[in-house]
């Protein structure tokens, strides 16, 4: 299969559950670390931010200035 979307980082718009893609790629950064995350292992986002991150330390230490911020 011909992959058109190799090494692109892909536009998503988060919900809460899910995520539409909005411009086709294979990562997306995390917000906070800048890390690449592969679309496949994508599992932490807000989209009350509409950020995502690399893992759940990441994502709950986010929240909480979010939070902190009245940002939620």
């Amino acid at each position: 299969m011909l992959n058109m979307s190799g090494g692109r980082v892909a536009r998503l718009q988060y919900l809460s559950g899910s995520y539409r893609v909005m411009t086709a790629g294979d990562h997306v950064l995390c917000a906070v670390t800048g890390q690449r995350i592969g679309i496949n292992n994508l599992r932490y986002w807000s989209h009350e931010l509409q950020e995502a991150y690399s893992n759940a330390e990441v994502a709950a230490t986010r929240y909480a200035e979010a939070r902190a911020k009245g940002q939620l």
